[in-house]
């Protein structure tokens, strides 16, 4: 018997959030997946680590200090340590290896693609430093692109969790599953925001906030600005639905579908370059099963740069005010048609006058 491939088996999860002004600190998504190796280190003991000289900025040091005999430090050689993991995979054991995502994603290409994903091997990926919010490090750290590769990849797992907690909950479920599967996480402290009870399941998108007059699709540390401007769009009276994509692949093809019936307008944001990442794969399914005006927030076909984390977020456009903007035009787009012609890096800029509804300021 045919299925409607546009119903949910089961409705998506609606998570209720605390107000974005609430946050519950602020920390490094790069301790979650530390913390989350530790879990994984505890609960099973064909569990192993590789390090590549950078063990405490991703946090393996974790791991290391606590299981010595299970840590293997193979030097700065991303290539030789993703092979080496592919035959610690094929003997029985569960291998993470991790490094910065620019390494161990994109230097990696061949390995990920031949000796993992092609032979469909139980390695674990630890990509760091993603985004631009790595700071001063530069744009040869600061990885942009390795979602667009790796979401093509078939057989991979690709997780980009929003906050710390996510972050540790998504490293012990792609410890626990079977097959490649690649995290993504940062450096830099960030709002920490969700709770022990909100639900992580790998593949699925989770509703943070509901909402009918826009959706806001989000990853990783963009979530977070997406709730942030859908506090300051309901004090004009926009109502939107914020989504937490905290699994790229496989991906959530029902939530966002619905979320483009439920809104006619969409906005994605992500720390990664506007082409072919977040906002590539809702467009592709958005296109195919429901199409409404989409908006992108991201790096606009540039590398990053030196400076501090929110230096460089706002630098980039990478900032609720952006998605704010985002999401006027694409209702724009919605209630008037078609408005110009527009490319996917023209992001809207953000003005102050914006926040004005009826001719008051927001408050």
């Amino acid at each position: 018997m045919s299925q409607n491939l546009l119903q949910h088996d089961s409705p998506p999860p609606i998570v209720t959030m605390s107000k974005p002004s609430q946050l519950r600190g602020m920390k490094p998504t790069r301790q979650g997946f530390g913390e989350g190796l530790v879990v994984l280190g505890e609960r099973y003991d064909n569990v192993v680590v590789l390090g590549g000289d950078i063990t405490g900025s991703v946090m393996t040091s974790l791991f290391k200090e606590r299981f010595p005999d299970r840590f293997f430090s193979i030097g700065v050689a991303e290539q030789n340590a993703t092979t080496i993991a592919a035959g610690l995979a094929l003997s029985g054991k569960i291998p993470f290896f991790a490094s910065y995502g620019a390494f161990c994603a994109l230097r990696n290409a061949d390995q990920l693609r031949i000796s993992v994903c092609y032979n469909e091997v139980n390695v674990k990926i630890g990509g760091g430093h993603a985004g631009i919010s790595v700071g001063p490090d530069g744009a040869t750290h600061q990885v942009l692109e390795e979602i667009a590769y790796l979401r093509t990849l078939p057989h991979m797992t690709l997780l980009v969790p929003c906050d710390y907690l996510e972050t540790k909950k998504a490293t012990i479920a792609m410890g626990e599953m079977v097959g490649p599967a690649y995290i993504r996480f940062g450096r830099a402290a960030v709002p920490f925001f969700t709770a022990d009870d909100t639900p992580f399941e790998i593949g699925k998108a989770q509703v943070f906030r509901e909402g009918s007059d826009v959706a806001l699709i989000a990853c990783g540390a963009m979530v977070w600005e997406a709730l942030l401007a859908a506090e300051q769009l309901a004090k004009r009276g926009i109502q939107a639905k914020v989504i937490n994509v905290s699994t790229i692949k496989p991906f959530d093809v029902q939530t966002v579908v619905d979320a483009a019936r439920q809104c006619g307008a969409i906005v994605t944001a992500e720390e990664h370059q506007v082409h072919a990442g977040l906002g590539g794969a809702v467009a592709e399914v958005v296109a195919k099963n429901f199409p409404v005006p989409i908006e992108f927030v991201g790096v606009k076909d540039s590398f990053g740069g030196s400076g501090e984390p929110e230096e460089l977020m706002e630098k980039f456009g990478l900032t609720w005010k952006e998605i704010y903007a985002a999401a006027l035009v694409a209702m724009e787009r919605r209630d008037r048609g078609l408005i110009g012609y527009r490319a996917v890096k023209d992001v809207p800029h953000y003005h102050p006058e914006l926040l004005e509804a009826d001719g008051q300021p927001a408050r």
